[in-house]
């Protein structure tokens, strides 16, 4: 049977604890490398760690439809405000066209 051996970007396992462990380096020098950390909580740690990556989709999602809304909203008010000017303008021509009737009128 061919076994091959998983690399660091493609293991055998995405489990870290079936990993094989690290061996030192010969090439680098004694005490070169920071010390381990302990694993004490490391699970927890993982585990909300998993869970925090599982839903930011969901809120990436979220904060991208919140976006959305935004900008609706911003496209409603500027089409109410564009309709409210070209209401007012034909009322002002309205207006002016009142005047001048009437001016005309009490001139005759």
């Amino acid at each position: 049977m061919n076994t091959i051996a998983g690399t660091i970007d493609r293991p055998l396992t995405l489990d870290p604890k079936k990993q094989a462990p690290m061996k030192p380096s010969t090439t680098e020098p004694t005490g070169s490398a920071i010390p381990d950390f302990t694993t004490a909580g490391a699970s927890d740690l993982r585990q909300n760690r998993t869970r925090e990556m599982q839903l930011q989709p969901e809120a990436l999602a979220r904060a991208h439809m919140h976006e959305r809304l935004h900008q609706a909203e911003q496209e409603r008010r500027a089409v109410s405000l564009a309709a409210a000017r070209r209401m007012q303008r034909r009322a002002e021509r309205a207006s002016m066209r009142a005047r001048r009737a009437l001016a005309i009128a009490v001139m005759q």
